[in-house]
């Protein structure tokens, strides 16, 4: 049964018995505690944790997954994937334990020909936690499991939590006997090989806290309803039911697989080592294809760099494996032909895919030159300092800095008899991570590590909204938090955060930045600092005590900064025009990946390779102002999200939407998008739009940036100043202005390449006399001189070699010092017969660069180095001559 048809008969067998099919969620989770989507039920844990209510009382979906936490196992064992999906059953408070069992039994069970899929009922084991009894009891006697068949199991294989802080609870396993080929018998508690966990049930009524991500976590409290939350692997299943031993030989995966080994011209099967190869480079390969078609894009941080890393691994495994070619192309290509049966969009976003991760190939290519090199650097200078080892920094800057994998610099230490300070990096790594952890942690609200005294406030009901129909609102004030406490009273002088029962004030979200405003009442006023949403569903608006005492219950009115706000609209329609815009001008693939906007500024990422020309920035440009100009009418629609999507509405990748979507249109069908921002009327009240920057904000990923309104015209003030400026100083009328600028330049060039050259030639003279001013040292021709007219570095560096080369065949070493911009500089260069004597020109650029105070070091041809001490020049030259004349003398 292929995988496709197992996903259409789950969806439909629980469809059947009232569920509500509910799409896959975007692999970016709308959850700070979250990276990307890691298990089935993480697009419903709101409703799980009570802090919204759910749609529907009943769910099922195939969810997309990504997890990388044991991403060194890929390949290597038969069930260790990056990405899979995860079909599961839910309930939110409707049913629990009664009906879950009895469902998945029936479901696996069924004949093929009935829907189910005709799984043998004597193949079948169940788990329960230790005391789980209720679950025993249902299974043994309701089910007709034989009791033999029952095991209990404790809290790291039967309670289930995502790891991290939030929904948790017991759970019941169902497993399938593969045979006695794959292991003794015994159950479950005795092979885990042999019995396959195929199907976990989880009896979602806790909440954890803090802790390990198995077992020994504090369990705070009880969830506000029992909710099932089931999780049936769809790579494991198929595999089971294709009869294959590996999730990398079922129909979708081996199929990438084979086209990787024909790539490479590698033969599965042959060999282990290159079995594993193929094995990542098809499960990577398939994971990158899932997170670009979900909007991520390779970075240095973030998700970003998880599909940076998984990308450039597969990319390096097919080099491993032989393939010196580009090869994502084509294994795109499959993948989005393979998965498309299941995710239908994955075709009209392949070329998009395609081009974010050729793009990431294409630098890889070129980092694999770069971080060769400075490796070989690196690894040199371990030698020098008479160690074995390459520091922990240095291999986390080749990571960091050079998307180097570690693994790769394991591998080519090792080559070079060197081993790497893994535990140096792997600390430095684990403090990268935890200061970005935290500094996520600190930029959103809505963390579900004590999420208490919101869900209690949620349970009062929803913030409603008027911010869409008027600037003011009459408000009760139902909460006031200070630093995660609720409390009574705030006084005068303090920053809290205040929920209200409605409120106009936007929160920042979609893009657009919060709304200022105050608060006030009968003796009390509040400054709005900031507004945030909690759960999508409660305004917490965070607020300076300027006057009075604020208490709980107190009847406010809530206002909106009227000039921000027509800012802010005018800056959020803007960035919708200028997505429009770049979408005619560039074509369809232009996609929106991200946007900022704060009254009179806006900045839009979107999907690109290759800078925009200054004429296609003016067109983009031309074409956004056309349509301010057209006055185009501005319409808020409000429809399901298919209705929304069949109408051609752009979702943002990455956004949770609820059932019911709020469409912005400007113009009808020129631009339709979903939006929950302010917008303004017509498309003339945002009056300008100018185009202040465009640039690579990482690979494949552009951002363009722009001024609206009175910003747009103040900004053109200043350049029109600017210009009248500039053709006061030079005299001529404005028109004329570049022409005389091109003119004045031309005549600099040539001007400094008129200097060059005569600083040519009064080197290449000095050059003679430094030559003829060498001494012989034991038969070596040794210059050691200070050169009286200033030079850089490069100048230096040239100079030397020159005079080197002048002296011929014979051994010869010279060092030389200057002034660039009153600080020392030297360099030292040694022929070949010279350096047989025993010297370098690093040990001796390092002598002197002592004497300088300062540092330096190369190669033993050429080296540099330079200090602080500009009288230092004559004693670090003497230093040198005494080391040479010491070095030859042995």
């Amino acid at each position: 049964m292929q995988s496709a048809e197992i996903s259409s008969r789950a969806l439909r067998f629980f469809e059947q018995r009232g569920h509500a099919v509910v799409p896959s969620a975007s692999l970016i989770a709308d959850d700070p505690t979250l990276m990307l989507i890691n298990a089935g039920m993480a697009p419903f844990k709101p409703y799980f944790l009570g802090e919204a209510p759910p749609p529907y009382p009943r769910a099922t979906s195939l969810q997309k997954c990504v997890r990388t936490v044991d991403i060194e196992e890929v390949g290597k064992t038969s069930r260790h994937g990056s990405f899979f999906q995860m079909f599961g059953n839910f309930s939110f408070g409707d049913y629990f334990k009664e009906k879950a069992i009895p469902y998945a039994w029936d479901f696996l069970t069924k004949p093929v020909a009935d829907g189910g899929l005709g799984l043998p009922e004597s193949k079948l084991w169940a788990t329960v936690y230790t005391d789980d009894d209720e679950a025993e009891h249902i299974w043994r006697t309701e089910v007709g499991v034989p009791a033999d068949r029952i095991q209990r199991l404790g809290m790291a294989e039967n309670f289930w939590s995502m790891g991290v802080p939030g929904p948790c609870g017991p759970c019941s396993e169902i497993c399938f006997d593969r045979g006695p080929e794959f292991g003794r018998d015994g159950g479950p508690l005795a092979n885990d090989e042999r019995y396959l966990e195929i199907w976990n049930l989880v009896f979602m009524q806790n909440i954890r806290g803090e802790g390990p991500a198995k077992e020994g976590y504090p369990i705070l409290g009880d969830l506000p309803a029992k909710n099932i939350d089931t999780g049936l692997g769809l790579e494991r299943m198929a595999a089971l039911l294709q009869g294959v031993d590996t999730i990398f030989d079922i129909d979708t995966t081996r199929q990438i697989l084979d086209l990787a080994a024909e790539l490479s011209s590698t033969k599965y099967g042959a060999a282990r080592k290159d079995d594993v190869a193929l094995r990542v480079v098809a499960d990577h390969i398939l994971t990158s294809v899932m997170l670009i078609g979900d909007g991520v894009t390779p970075a240095n941080e973030g998700r970003g760099y998880i599909l940076r890393r998984i990308l450039r691994r597969a990319v390096r495994m097919m080099r491993l494996l032989g393939s010196q070619d580009p090869v994502v192309h084509e294994l795109v290509a499959r993948t989005v032909e393979v998965m498309s049966p299941t995710y239908p969009e994955l075709v009209g976003q392949r070329d998009r895919i395609d081009r974010v991760a050729v793009a990431e190939e294409s630098a890889f290519s070129r980092t694999l030159k770069s971080g060769t090199a400075i490796f070989d650097l690196a690894a040199a200078d371990v030698r020098k300092s008479d160690s074995l080892i390459l520091p922990g920094d240095q291999a986390f800057q080749l990571h960091d800095t050079y998307g180097f994998p570690i693994d790769l610099t394991l591998e080519m230490a090792e080559e070079q008899g060197l081993t790497v300070d893994e535990e140096g990096f792997r600390r430095l790594m684990t403090e990268q991570r935890a200061r970005a952890k935290a500094d996520a942690a600190t930029r959103k609200t809505g963390g579900h590590g004590d999420k208490g005294v919101y869900r209690d406030l949620l349970q009062l009901g929803a913030t409603e909204f008027t911010g869409y129909e008027t600037l003011e609102s009459e408000a009760t004030v139902r909460g006031v938090i200070r630093e995660g406490e609720r409390v009574p009273v705030a006084v005068e002088g303090e920053i809290v955060e205040v929920v209200l029962d409605r409120t106009p004030l936007y929160a920042e979200s979609g893009g657009q930045d919060s709304d200022a405003g105050s608060i006030i009442a009968d003796g009390v006023e509040l400054e709005v600092l900031d507004v945030q949403k909690v759960a999508r569903k409660l305004w917490t608006h965070q607020v300076r005590v300027r006057r009075g005492e604020l208490t709980e219950g107190l009847h406010v009115l809530a206002k909106v900064d009227p000039e921000w706000r027509l800012g802010a609209r005018q800056a959020h329609s803007g960035t919708h025009v200028i997505h429009a815009a770049l979408r005619q001008v560039l074509g369809p693939d232009a996609l929106q990946a991200g946007s900022y906007n704060k009254p009179g500024y806006l900045r839009l990422d979107f999907s690109w390779t290759g800078s925009l020309s200054q004429e296609t920035r003016s067109e983009i440009e031309e074409v956004s102002n056309l349509a301010i100009r057209k006055d185009l009418p501005v319409r808020a629609v409000y429809t399901s999200l298919p209705e929304a999507r069949e109408m051609g509405a752009i979702a943002l990748f990455g956004e949770t939407y609820d059932e019911e979507v709020r469409v912005i249109e400007i113009g009808g069908p020129w631009s339709r998008e979903l939006c929950g921002g302010t917008h303004v009327e017509r498309s003339s009240q945002i009056n300008a739009l100018t185009v202040i920057g465009e640039s690579s904000v990482g690979s494949g990923m552009r951002r363009i940036e722009g001024y609206v309104g009175l910003d747009a015209y103040r900004f053109l003030a200043k350049e029109r100043a600017l210009v009248r400026n500039i053709s006061e100083l030079l005299q001529v009328p404005v028109s004329e202005a570049t022409d005389r600028v091109a003119a004045l330049l031309k005549q600099l060039r040539d001007a400094e390449k008129e200097v060059a050259q005569l600083r040519a030639a009064q080197f290449k003279r000095l050059a003679g006399e430094f030559v003829a001013d060498a001494t012989d040292v034991r038969g070596v021709s040794v210059v050691t001189r200070h050169l009286s007219e200033p030079a850089n570095n490069d100048e230096l560096r040239k100079f030397v070699v020159d005079i080197r080369d002048r002296l011929g065949d014979q051994p010869a070493v010279v060092t030389v010092t200057t002034l660039a911009n009153d600080k020392p500089i030297v360099v030292a260069a040694v022929n070949e017969k010279g350096r047989k004597h025993g010297l370098k020109a690093g040990d001796l650029v390092r002598v002197a660069a002592k004497v300088l105070k300062g540092g330096g070091g190369g190669k033993p041809d050429i080296a540099q180095g330079g200090g602080t001490d500009p009288l230092a020049t004559i004693d670090a030259l003497r230093e040198v001559s005494r080391v040479i004349e010491q070095t030859v003398s042995r």
